[in-house]
């Protein structure tokens, strides 16, 4: 409930500091004496966004503060939802700078506007002679119809589940969407990656093929350059072999004299082994390597294999080959994985559709028991607001499919007079039959207690003599029940 209001530098309003009784509270004066500036400026911490043009002296801030007692109010989720601290007794203010910035606070917490407005919105409604063309408004009906029914909390899981419905919908499609172009695409993906795999591209065997590759590309060189060593080394005269043996057979005499002469008679015989290990080294090379143009035809067409390869998936490597080889065969997995994800949506679907089947169902019931009462309280409050003839029916529908609002359909039917058809309440009501029942809707939910405060902005609009003592009556009733 709102019991305090603070308004500084707003539009007429240098300062403006009042609060309101528990009950009802009527404001009144001739046309353009504020009433509507007190509603803007309401409308300020109520979330609603503003300019520097509502600025009385354009040197200073504006300031609007409400003081709201939430006991009793279903807002303790929002103040969570939105990390703020709730107290019993809140505070809403909002600043409008002379630079245009707007600030919101809720018990001296900054807040975003949509905060502001998400949990101000559960605390005051405005009843303007704009708002009953709402009365036409599927959602606003459904509102009407649930808040009456005690069906909010219920309609909210359903949402909830509902969204999540949607969400995995669309999720599906999606995924048949992909598996579609997945299917169009893989046996490209799966020729790819069985070219690759048909190749067996392997960084060490590669590089072992290449080298044995460019041997087998020299072999006669090297056979030729072997013999030649071999003479020059052993089998020539005169030859580095014997050479070494009668320099040896010289030198080994002279290892008596000195260290210095045993040192290199060493090293000498040193050089011996070595030359003959290197003799018996290259004996075994020149007797494996052969000149075999058929093996080395193999070979270079498996390098050439690789290298058409390598170019064709623009892989500098062999190791970024394998990896291309790799992405296709991930590809693949993907594109047959797709249908693991469409079955397990199918069956989250089903199961998600049973569940919000039965409580649409419950839901549906609900709001069938509460209809006739709703009915019957709207014709009542509408004889006393002067319209004795006035039929009110509320059609509830059922839809093939599930919505956003279970599996009903709500349609406000209505006719001001005896007889003839009814249709939709927006398509035959006047702006004054609207606003007469749009009062009505608002006297029937007061019983509810669902909003703390009301505010009706001009209601007397058009009403006089017994309708007008009628009015004041249901506005007395209202505030009583609000109060209780």
């Amino acid at each position: 409930m709102l019991k305090h209001l603070l308004i500084e530098n707003y539009a007429l309003i240098r300062k403006l500091d009042t609060g309101f009784c528990d009950s009802l509270t009527v404001i009144t004066g001739e046309t353009g004496a504020g009433k509507s500036i007190l509603l803007g400026a309401l409308s300020l911490i109520l979330g609603e966004r503003a300019d520097t043009k509502i600025l009385n002296e354009k040197q200073k801030k504006c300031v609007i503060e409400g003081t709201f007692d939430l006991t009793n109010t279903d807002t303790g989720s929002l103040f969570l939802q939105y990390n703020l601290d709730y107290e019993d007794i809140s505070y809403f203010r909002r600043e409008i700078t002379p630079q245009g910035k707007s600030r919101a606070f809720i018990n001296d917490t900054p807040v975003t506007l949509n905060g502001m407005k998400a949990i101000a919105g559960k605390l005051i409604d405005i009843h303007s002679q704009h708002e009953s063309l709402m009365v036409g408004e599927s959602s606003f009906q459904f509102a009407v119809v649930d808040s009456f029914a005690n069906n909010l909390d219920g309609i909210d899981r359903y949402r909830r589940f509902y969204k999540e419905l949607q969400e995995k919908r669309s999720r599906l499609l999606q995924a048949k969407e992909a598996e579609k172009q997945a299917k169009a695409e893989l046996d490209y993906y799966q020729y790819q990656y069985d070219e690759l795999e048909k190749a067996k591209p392997d960084q060490d065997e590669y590089r072992r093929i290449e080298e044995e590759a460019e041997i087998l590309r020299h072999a006669e060189e090297i056979s030729f350059n072997y013999e030649k060593s071999l003479f020059i080394l052993q089998d020539g005269e005169p030859n580095v072999l014997d050479g070494l043996n009668e320099v040896v057979s010289v030198i080994k005499p002279l290892e008596k004299l000195g260290e210095s002469y045993k040192m290199i008679s060493e090293r000498l015989h040193a050089v011996m082994v070595e030359v003959k290990d290197i003799l018996e080294e290259i004996n075994q090379q020149k007797d494996r390597v052969v000149h075999d143009p058929q093996r080395a035809a193999v070979l270079e067409a498996k390098i050439d294999e690789v290298n058409k390869l390598m170019m064709k998936h623009n892989a500098r490597s062999v190791e970024e080959l394998l990896q291309v080889k790799k992405e296709y065969e991930q590809k693949i997995h993907n594109a047959t994985s797709i249908e693991d994800t469409i079955s397990q949506l199918q069956k989250e679907i089903s199961d998600l559709e049973a569940a919000l089947n039965t409580m649409a169902s419950g839901i549906s019931s609900s709001r069938k028991s509460t209809i006739p009462e709703i009915e019957k309280e709207i014709l009542k409050l509408l004889k006393k607001l002067g319209m004795p003839d006035a039929r009110f029916v509320i059609r509830q529908e059922t839809t093939e499919t599930l919505t956003i609002n279970g599996t009903d359909q709500l349609r406000f039917m209505f006719n001001a007079n005896m007889g003839g058809e009814m249709h939709d309440i927006a398509r035959v009501a006047s702006g004054g039959e609207l606003s007469r029942v749009m009062l009505s809707i608002k006297s029937m939910i007061s019983q509810k207690k669902l909003l703390p405060t009301i505010i009706f902005d001009e209601i007397d609009t058009g009403i006089s003599g017994e309708i007008s003592s009628m009015l004041s009556g249901i506005l007395i009733k209202m505030a009583d029940n609000m109060e209780d």
